[in-house]
């Protein structure tokens, strides 16, 4: 029970019981009269990284009658999201029907995907990222469709209103309006097949003027504002000054809360100050699920960390008319990854690709004692390395 819905049936049971009479009935009243006039609500939002669907991971979920489950990827995932009232994804790759199946450099899924990240709990994705051009500018539409019809709100392209004329994605969540954009920093040089009207029209990139605009009309619009950029440079731990320039650009515009990707790894937080209140922001949540780990980048730089990610959990507060970020948290993850001993129609090896949420398998944790020593000792690094680089510094 949310803390004034508490405080409010306190006080009706107050007078109820006819114990009005020790504090004060008037006292009670007033305070009852006070509450409803000026309630507090609070939303908790729920974030993370890349879903990087490659094709061991769809090789991996694919039945024995050619049909798909991705729902293993989220069993572990899924407790979570549920204690969540928005639940935000980045889904990087397309859908598109008309194309065949692909993954890197080309993504393109099969379209079950979307229905296990439905029942996993998420509310929105974000689609503004360098590989949306993949399966075509039709795969823009088709992608946006398929998460359309399931009922997920899709942020970062516009398929069916040109950008200059689309309302603002707002989500309104227990009484708070929170508005949701997000861009990416290119489209790995497929935008050269379209007219620059079509460009202009459907992707959202980091236009400087736009992305003013934006975020100031949306600070306008909505109690809080976040925003889900795609830039930096790829499996490096630490920002770039560019990212560094523009987040801080975006908290001045308007931004409360800034959710950078892309990187494919986790990269450090930021606290800022503005007009007295605390901003947030996280240059990379990493990858939340992908095949990218030490086995398949052996000998890249900072391989370990392309299985490790973030689930961030805010809170926010409105009471009257003002809205404030009250709590933030992250949540190191890692994709455990097992030979399932089976393979696929065409010969690939598949594997059971799961999400952790690494505190539920430590000591006391609700799957302590599941793992073997070996991936135990994976996770207990991941955990420690990932909260030391993340050096969360929220005020309490």
């Amino acid at each position: 029970m949310k803390k004034d819905v508490f405080v409010t049936a306190l006080l009706s049971a107050v007078l109820a019981a006819g114990a009005g009479v020790y504090f004060g009935r008037p006292y009670v009243e007033e305070m009852l009269a006070k509450q409803a006039a000026d309630p507090v609500t609070e939303a908790r939002i729920m974030a993370n990284g890349d879903l990087l669907y490659h094709d061991l991971l769809y090789y991996s979920a694919e039945q024995a009658a050619g049909s798909y489950d991705f729902s293993e990827n989220f069993t572990y995932v899924k407790p979570w999201l549920e204690q969540a009232d928005l639940v935000l994804g980045d889904f990087e790759g397309t859908i598109n029907p008309d194309y065949p199946l692909a993954g890197y450099p080309f993504f393109n899924t099969p379209e079950q995907v979307v229905q296990a990240i439905k029942e996993a709990g998420y509310d929105v994705v974000d689609l503004a990222h360098n590989h949306i051009l993949d399966s075509g500018l039709e795969g823009v539409a088709t992608t946006a469709q398929a998460f359309k019809d399931a009922g997920i709100e899709q942020i970062g392209v516009y398929p069916d209103q040109p950008r200059d004329q689309a309302p603002l994605v707002i989500r309104e969540v227990n009484g708070i309006k929170i508005a949701l954009l997000a861009y990416a920093y290119g489209f790995n040089g497929l935008e050269a097949g379209l007219s620059p009207e079509e460009y202009s029209a459907t992707l959202s990139d980091l236009d400087l003027d736009k992305m003013e605009a934006e975020i100031k009309r949306a600070e306008k619009e909505a109690d809080i504002t976040i925003v889900m950029p795609q830039m930096g440079e790829e499996y490096r731990l630490e920002p770039t000054e560019e990212q560094v320039e523009l987040y801080h650009k975006m908290v001045d515009w308007g931004a409360d809360l800034v959710f950078g990707g892309h990187p494919h790894v986790p990269e450090p937080t930021e606290t800022l100050e503005k007009d007295g209140e605390s901003k947030f922001i996280i240059y990379s949540m990493g990858n939340f699920i992908s095949n990218q780990r030490i086995e398949s980048l052996d000998g890249l730089l900072n391989a370990e960390w392309t299985e490790r990610g973030v689930l961030m959990d805010v809170e926010v507060k409105k009471k009257g008319d003002k809205a404030q970020i009250t709590s933030v948290k992250a949540h190191p993850t890692w994709v455990s990854r097992v030979d399932k001993g089976t393979y696929s129609q065409e010969g690939f090896p598949q594997y059971s690709y799961q999400t952790l949420i690494i505190e539920d398998f430590l000591s006391g944790g609700r799957h302590a004692n599941q793992l073997d020593p070996d991936t135990q000792a994976r996770i207990e690094e991941a955990y420690q390395a990932t909260n030391e680089l993340l050096a969360i510094k929220w005020p309490k």
